[in-house]
Formats: structure tokens, C-alpha cells, sequence
């Protein structure tokens, strides 16, 4: 596998990593922050944290491209949706479980791919489809409080919004991975947290003690900063709907958590929510990882018949599918085979 792949796969899993710390850890923090001020707090820490690193990494920052007019239109949607999906998000948490909102937070795949599609064209494949049936699935098993009374949570619907929004925002942000990345993490984490910031100022939440903004500003560096400097990184490698994939690990990894930490009870609608999520992410990856294409051969090959020897060349094109990214690669054919393909050839 290329280098350059190798090292975008591995950005999409810390990615994933760094993020899956999010919603246990802001699970307790909103019992002392409100839910717009906590989404503020935590992408100013990222645009913060991410200038911070810039000061340090000046021949990266030259390296990059920087970000022109032409990308504005991306750049406010960017920041737009950016604002709106960890409000979301936030009041999804503070209403619902994390270990919940953390598994939801797969529905990003579905929304991220369906977009990716629809506006941007990327191919989809019946695999990815299954996957992503397998996901919304899981989703609204997940969306429902119980059986006993079947009423539609209202947690989860906010954190589906979140996930949509943030699909609709990886797609522009997509359009953008080839710029500085320093660039786009902290223009996502300033304009974003400012933005909800002043929701916040509106809404009249109150204000939380300096403890409390140090840990969420902290905790906005590593989960939303890192997290996203490693997501733009890779899709700029993978492309949008490969990186959600790849990403899609991140809710297992907030789920346990939620469990380990906080000690919140597992329900059977929630161990059969997981199993479907569990199988249709594992869908996605294997997706990610088999290699399609059609490509012409060519084979020679020698018989005898009738006291004469005769040498055949055949050319034919076939579909092969690759495990990871080998180019290539061998592969058989009996003479039979290519008897016949030759007598297809001179008809």
C-alpha cells in the first residue's frame, strides 16, 4: 500500500480516537455549562489549539496552500454547519445517553456518504449501500426510549441532526482538503465558536467557572483541534465518504467509554443497535479496502494439434476486484479458456 495512503488511514483513526473522548467527557461537563456555551468552548479550544501548533510547524504551514476567494462559498458553509451541529449535538447529549449519542454519531457515514453522492458524485457501491442500511437501521433502533412505550427520543433526534449537518460539512470541507490545514481548523474553530458563543450571549446561559472553561477549551483541542487536523489530512488522501469510514470506529470507542466512566446502564435495544452498527461499519471498512477496476491482458500461449504447433496471442479485459491497493497482480487461465476466448476474437 502507498506510503502517503498508509499515513492518511492512520490520521483517520486518531481522528477518530481524539474525537471519541467528546461526548463522555462533555456528558459531565454539561451539568455545569450550558449546551451552546460548551459548543463555543470547544471549538475556540480547537481554532486556539490548532494557531498554537502553527507557530511551531512554520515549514509545514509553508508547505501548504493557502485558502483563496474562490473556496468562500465552502469556507461559510463550513463554518455555518459548524456551528449548528455541536449545538445540536450538545442539547442531543444533556437530553439523552452519551452511550446512545456516541453510537449515533455513526449516522454521520450514512449523511456524509448520501451527500457525497448526490452533490459530488463519488462512486457508492452495493456493499457501501448495504452498510449504510445496516447503520440507519441501527440509528433508529437507537431513536426509540423502549418498548414499553415506543415514544420517539428526542436526544437522539438532535444528535441525528448534528450527524446530518456534519455530513453536509465534511462534504465542504472536501472541497477545501488541499489547502493549508492549519488554515481550515482554525477557521473552523474561531468563526464557529464565536458564532455560538454569541447564541450563547443571547440565549442568557450562564457563565461557567474558569475550572470549567479550561477543561472544555482543553478537551476542544484534542477532540474537535487534533481530531479534525487528522480528519482534513486524510480525506484530502481518501476522499470524503473513505475518511467516514474510517472514522466510523469513534462511536464504539465513546460508547464503552460511556460505560466505563459513567457507568450507564445497557439496555437490549441498545446491544442489538450495537451488533448492526458493529456489522454495517465493518461493511464500510471492507468497502474501503477492495479495489475495483477493468484493464485489458494480454496472453500467449503454445498447443499442438494435428501435427502443427500453433502460437496464440489473446487480448481481453475483465473486472478484477483488489484486496487494498495492490495494482498488481496475477492471475490464471486454463487453455480451454483461452482457446475459446481466441475463437470469440476471430469470429
Amino acid at each position: 500500500m502507498e506510503k502517503n495512503k498508509l499515513k492518511a488511514i492512520m490520521f483517520a483513526f486518531l481522528a477518530a480516537v481524539f474525537y471519541a473522548i467528546n461526548v463522555p467527557i462533555s456528558k459531565v461537563l454539561l451539568q455545569h455549562v450550558g449546551p451552546t456555551t460548551m459548543a463555543a468552548l470547544l471549538y475556540l479550544g480547537a481554532g486556539i489549539g490548532i494557531g498554537m501548533m502553527s507557530l511551531f510547524n512554520k515549514k509545514d504551514r509553508e508547505k501548504a496552500e493557502s485558502l483563496t476567494k474562490a473556496e468562500l462559498p465552502y469556507i461559510v458553509g463550513m463554518i455555518v454547519l459548524d456551528i449548528a451541529a455541536p449545538i445540536f449535538l450538545m442539547l442531543g447529549i444533556s437530553y439523552g445517553s452519551s452511550a446512545n449519542a456516541s453510537l449515533l454519531g455513526n449516522f454521520e457515514i450514512v449523511a456524509t456518504t448520501v451527500i457525497a453522492l448526490i452533490l459530488f458524485k463519488e462512486a457508492v457501491t452495493k456493499r457501501l449501500w448495504v452498510a449504510i442500511g445496516l447503520i440507519t437501521l441501527s440509528s433508529i433502533l437507537l431513536s426509540f426510549e423502549g418498548t414499553d412505550s415506543f415514544h420517539f427520543s428526542y436526544g437522539s433526534l438532535l444528535v441525528i441532526m448534528a450527524t446530518v449537518c456534519w455530513g453536509l460539512e465534511n462534504n465542504c470541507t472536501r472541497e477545501l482538503s488541499s489547502k493549508s490545514t492549519y488554515q481550515i481548523v482554525m477557521l473552523k474553530g474561531l468563526c464557529s465558536g464565536l458564532g455560538a458563543l454569541v447564541i450563547s450571549l443571547i440565549k442568557k446561559e450562564s457563565f461557567p467557572g474558569f475550572g470549567y472553561i479550561a477543561i472544555a477549551l482543553a478537551l476542544g483541542f484534542v477532540a474537535y483541534g487534533l481530531s479534525i487536523f487528522m480528519y482534513v489530512r486524510a480525506q484530502n488522501v481518501l476522499g470524503a465518504a473513505k475518511t467516514s469510514a474510517y472514522y466510523a470506529v469513534n462511536p464504539l470507542i465513546g460508547a464503552l467509554l460511556a460505560f466505563v466512566f459513567l457507568s450507564e446502564s445497557l439496555s437490549w435495544m441498545y446491544v442489538i443497535a450495537l451488533i448492526v452498527m458493529v456489522i454495517g461499519s465493518a461493511l464500510v471498512v471492507v468497502d474501503t479496502f477492495i479495489r475495483q477496476h477493468d484493464h485489458e491482458h494480454q496472453h500467449t500461449f503454445t498447443h499442438s494439434h494435428g501435427g502443427s504447433t500453433h502460437t496464440h496471442t489473446v487480448r481481453h479485459s475483465h473486472v478484477h476486484k483488489h484486496y487494498l491497493t495492490e495494482e498488481k497482480h496475477r492471475h490464471r487461465h486454463s487453455i480451454e479458456e483461452l482457446e475459446n476466448l481466441g475463437k470469440e476474437k476471430d469470429r
